[in-house]
């Protein structure tokens, strides 16, 4: 472990705060660097989460759905398969696709955090970083993750989302996404009709996180459409406006747009 970024970690040792809760979340933390791994355990633990920690991959999937985790944090550079893979997993798995995932990694370039958001990560932390930093950006995104206290149905055409169970559907039949596929596109359902900028989506669905750019929001609107769209060329939902941002069509009667 590069030994700037072990005495940075090491000496912030006691500025966490812990939050107040009457339960506390658990993190499952995938790092095969020993020293990193009980360095990260340690800073959670004392901001008042419990933590599960493994060297590999091997054994968290299983672990995972008898435990339920908060939050799954994962290095990229795993030996065996890698944290990339692993999320890919992650999401193929009805009982944890709706888990929030953040990467953490010493790789920062624009194509890896893409890939990453390709395979439904929720943020990214790049290496070398604070205590105080990853603490702050895993409350973040639980905070973003969690279910709404009003619960609400939206139904428009035969996309059907369900504020309760923050499940989503299409003529009935279910549609698997990630935490913060649901949150953007229940918050333009929310607001149908109205067009978004890409700097208003990301102030309005990711607020403080720096992991998410502006092509970002193109490649989870993307995904979405591949997921909810009878035609994701041409959507009859989600609409680009082009110059300007999207906007989610009130009804899916009128004619489709050219994405």
């Amino acid at each position: 472990m590069n030994a700037d970024f072990r005495t940075r970690i090491e000496n912030e040792r006691f500025l966490v705060v812990p939050k107040a809760s009457t339960k506390a979340q658990v993190i499952f933390v995938v790092e095969d660097d020993a020293d990193i791994l009980r360095l990260i355990q340690h800073h959670l633990k004392s901001a008042g989460f419990e933590v599960v920690g493994f060297p590999t991959s091997s054994g968290a999937l299983e672990q995972a759905a008898r435990q339920h985790p908060a939050l799954f944090l994962l290095d990229i550079m795993l030996p065996g398969e890698s944290g990339l893979d692993l999320c890919r997993r992650i999401r193929q798995n009805h009982k944890l696709e709706m888990t929030p995932v953040v990467f953490l990694t010493a790789k920062g370039e624009e194509a890896d955090r893409v890939a990453g958001l390709e395979l439904g990560a929720d943020d990214y932390i790049v290496k070398p970083f604070s205590p105080r930093e990853l603490i702050a950006r895993i409350r973040a995104v639980l905070r973003r993750t969690q279910r709404p206290e009003k619960p609400a149905i939206i139904q428009i055409g035969e996309l059907e989302i369900n504020g309760e169970a923050m499940s989503i559907s299409v003529g009935g039949a279910p549609v698997s996404t990630t935490p913060t596929e649901y949150r953007l596109l229940e918050y333009l359902a929310s607001h149908a009709g109205r067009v978004f900028t890409r700097d208003q989506l990301l102030d309005a669905v990711w607020r403080d996180s720096h992991f998410v750019t502006l092509r970002s929001i193109d490649v989870f609107v993307r995904r979405l459409r591949e997921k909810i769209e009878p035609d994701p060329e041409h959507p009859l939902y989600l609409k680009t406006v082009r110059g300007v941002g999207y906007r989610f069509e009130r009804s899916a009667a009128g004619e489709s747009a050219s994405a």
